[in-house]
């Protein structure tokens, strides 16, 4: 059993690296017997991709001065032997930050503006316009260097309580929330909106993604947070202090960003940090246990969650005790067991989805090459039981077998304007459904609430123009399921024609069920509910946060819809691909049968000989279909080392 969240996610690293490599080999192996046609290459593409490019993002939410910064130090940086990110008294996070690894950018610290806030585009929009952030190069190598570069997130700017209004962090009707006034009438605020950190960390290079998300200011004022990143993140980790237990700006954090539904709510995890504070020399170890314990029991309590789902832990002790290697001090810590949540029960959840979705799609790819190879094996049995018949025959008989099989051809390739009718037809359909899911319906589905939310001022009636504007979506992805159910009816009319008229074994794949991406809609909308409360009227009367909110909408339902599009493109080109093998195999069988009659005719001993050739052929096809099981069943039931690393995850 490994000992800490980083050399489990290592192990999880191992075993992607090593899936990919023999997904590899086998797509090499299936191009070197002719059976990657373009839906098998397709699967194989995305199955790659989805191993390699699969991020697991673990969210650190908490109000300031929870010791967050401390605790990812901790967890993942205390192999540089000193703090990285700024958790020291007077400096810390103040704007959100990711971390992570992308190999096409050299280690760098990018920094966005907090003025971009008054313009309407949204944070994956400015994401695409590189040279409108401030990027700072890292040296990786050196610790020092690379503490003092990254102090940049912790930079602020004073600004009048009008420029504090306008970049949302001045409010009129909370003011016991806003920000200290100077001599001067000015207030600080964070100098930047969105800080970017690439740095080749061993686990940020295998996949994994820190989000950083300090305060309710700034949760709050980016709704891409709250509606995209956050809900996304596969572990959120939220970070109260043992000195103060639940706050009222914690509780609001709570309530109005990571309160979910109970299908996710074992992705939230709440830590309470600092119980160094509550160690006193005048109470016992029991007593002390004693009072984190009630601690952790209140926290469950005011939040509504279970009691084991909150960890008591000091981050800074822990950060010590890495750094000095002493033992006895981490496990009074307790990050040990902090590590151990993470690792087993959250990472080693999204590993066990993974693999299940690696078996399924393995599955799915060996079924459509187990078929090209049956077409095959038929081919050649049919082939084989046509020269038998000939054995003893004269050359008439010969001279008219291929007089027969030259005339099956002419009749095949007549039947091929059958088949161009029916891809006329599925074509037909397939736009319809395109049509539905495409860009531009969507923003016709959403320009009613796009237009509400522009209004100045208090935006009545916009909850009901989000139930309506869901409820149309929902609609859409029900008829797009409608479409579906039509076309594969469609096909497995046309394919049982085919079958019986040309002896194929066509088979129309199972269609694709659009309730996953439902789902994915019932918790767009849920995530989104939260700023139609009256608590966020005024809020929502900003145009600027207003617009903000709607790109950000946009962008996480066009993701969803171009999900659902994904996955009918792959199921359309698997019906497809079918039909192109096995026409394919076809004209390849009316090829070589006609050959094979030619040199029966031109050489005696050509029919023992060329039925000798069919009966290796068919052995041949017997070894290439007992290395596909071999290749493809050690990818759906990983073998003794990955087995290994899939049992200590889960």
């Amino acid at each position: 059993m490994a000992t800490s969240f980083n050399d489990q996610f290592d192990q999880l690293g191992a075993w992607r690296r090593e899936f990919a490599l023999r997904l590899k080999l086998l797509a090499q192996w299936l191009k070197g017997n002719e059976l990657l046609d373009s839906a098998v290459e397709e699967r194989l593409r995305r199955l790659e991709t989805q191993v390699r490019s699969d991020k697991v993002m673990v969210a650190f939410v908490a109000e300031f001065s929870r010791g967050k910064s401390e605790m990812i130090n901790a967890i993942f940086f205390a192999g540089y032997g000193r703090r990285i990110m700024p958790a020291s008294a007077g400096r810390t996070t103040m704007c959100p930050t990711e971390m992570g690894f992308d190999a096409d950018t050299p280690p760098c610290l990018r920094l966005l503006p907090i003025e971009t806030r008054l313009q309407p585009q949204a944070l994956m929009e400015w994401r695409m316009v590189p040279e409108k952030w401030t990027r700072v190069d890292l040296d990786v190598n050196n610790a020092q260097h690379l503490a003092a570069s990254l102090e940049k997130v912790a930079e602020t700017l004073k600004v009048s309580q009008e420029q504090a209004h306008a970049l949302g962090f001045w409010h009129d009707e909370h003011q016991e929330d806003n920000p200290v006034v100077d001599a001067r009438g000015l207030v600080e605020i964070p100098k930047w909106r969105h800080a970017l950190i690439n740095i080749a960390h061993p686990l940020f290079k295998q996949g994994l993604v820190i989000l950083d998300t300090p305060g309710l200011n700034a949760v709050g004022a980016e709704p891409e947070l709250t509606v995209s990143l956050i809900p996304k993140a596969h572990a959120v980790v939220f970070i109260l202090g043992a000195d103060t237990g639940v706050t009222k700006s914690d509780l609001a954090i709570w309530r109005e960003h990571l309160v979910c539904e109970s299908d996710v709510a074992d992705t939230r995890l709440v830590v309470l940090n600092k119980i160094d504070t509550l160690w006193d020399a005048l109470s016992s170890p029991a007593q002390i246990a004693a009072q984190i314990e009630r601690q952790q029991a209140t926290a469950a309590e005011v939040l509504g969650i279970a009691r084991e789902r909150v960890i008591a832990v000091s981050a800074q002790k822990a950060l010590v005790a890495k750094v000095t290697n002493d033992d006895g001090l981490l496990q009074l810590s307790c990050l040990p067991a902090l590590e151990n949540v993470l690792s087993n029960d959250m990472m080693g959840k999204r590993q066990k989805m993974l693999i299940a979705a690696m078996a399924v799609g393995i599955g799915d790819l060996r079924t459509e090459t187990t078929r090209i190879i049956n077409i095959r094996k038929r081919d050649i049995t049919e082939q084989a039981l046509e020269l038998k018949g000939l054995q003893g025959k004269n050359t008439t008989v010969i001279r008219h077998m291929r007089a027969r099989i030259v005339q099956e051809q002419a009749d095949f390739d007549l039947g091929g304007v059958k088949i161009h009718a029916v891809r006329s037809v599925h074509l037909k359909l397939l736009r319809e459904v395109f049509h539905i899911l495409g860009s531009k319906n969507l923003k016709a589905e959403m320009s009613h609430l796009t237009n509400l939310l522009a209004q100045q001022g208090l935006k009545l009636g916009v909850r009901k123009a989000y139930g309506e504007t869901f409820g149309r979506l929902r609609a859409n992805l029900n008829k797009v399921q409608e479409l579906c159910g039509e076309i594969e009816s469609m096909l497995g009319a046309t394919f049982r024609q085919l079958n019986g008229e040309f002896g194929f074994s066509l088979q129309v794949p199972a269609e694709p069920q659009m309730a996953p991406r439902l789902h994915d809609l019932d918790l767009a909308e849920r995530s989104h509910i939260q700023y139609l409360s009256i608590g966020n009227a005024f809020k929502l009367a900003q145009p600027e946060f207003s617009n903000r909110l709607v790109r950000a909408l946009s962008t996480r339902l066009r993701g969803i819809y171009e999900a659902a599009l994904a996955d009918i493109e792959l199921w359309s080109k698997s019906a497809a691909a079918q039909l192109d093998a096995q026409l394919r195999e076809r004209r390849r069988n009316f090829t070589r049968r006609i050959e094979a009659i030619d040199r029966i005719q031109q050489a005696a001993g050509g029919l023992t000989d060329r039925i000798r050739d069919l009966e290796q052929q068919s052995a041949s096809l017997d070894q290439i279909d007992a290395k596909l099981m071999e290749l493809t069943q050690y990818l759906m039931e990983p073998g003794e080392a990955s087995a290994a690393v899939a049992d200590d995850l889960h």
